[in-house]
């Protein structure tokens, strides 16, 4: 089972990236790759078990669930359900840490899935840049860092 993991340190305090990145349905407003997103039924962005369907900016479309959401621990735990990419039961968590020397922030985003052998390598890579890293250096220069 492959797996991503991309951790990064961004110069603000956790609660104010939390604020940033808590909303399930805020990917637009924080993730350069994400065009437009939207919660289905028009359930709370913060119900475990609400669906987003959102489009990235090359046209792409994704839909995920949320799987669990924790403000006292700063993480948010989600599924893929459709997507491009060639894998299945794909599960990601993004949390985030208070590093106490500066009040700045430890953003860590992980993910495990299941896929052909011979993309393995490939989608690691992709999500652990594009996805996971490239979120991290938004959030960085939001933050002024």
């Amino acid at each position: 089972m492959p797996r991503v993991f991309v951790s990064s340190v961004i110069d603000a305090p956790p609660a104010k990236v939390w604020e940033r990145v808590r909303d399930f349905n805020a990917l637009p407003r924080w993730h350069p790759r994400i065009r437009e997103s939207r919660i289905e039924n028009g359930e709370p962005s913060d119900k475990v078990g609400c669906v987003r369907d959102f489009t990235l900016q090359n046209g792409d479309r994704l839909r995920e669930k949320l799987l669990g959401l924790s403000d006292y621990d700063m993480f948010c735990t989600y599924a893929i359900l459709e997507g491009p990419m060639p894998l299945t039961d794909y599960v990601a968590t993004l949390r985030l840490t208070p590093i106490t020397d500066g009040d700045r922030t430890f953003a860590e985003w992980s993910a495990e899935f299941e896929c052909a052998d011979e993309v393995a390598d490939d989608l690691v890579n992709g999500i652990g840049t594009n996805v996971f890293q490239g979120g991290f250096d938004a959030l960085k220069r939001h933050f002024g860092g």
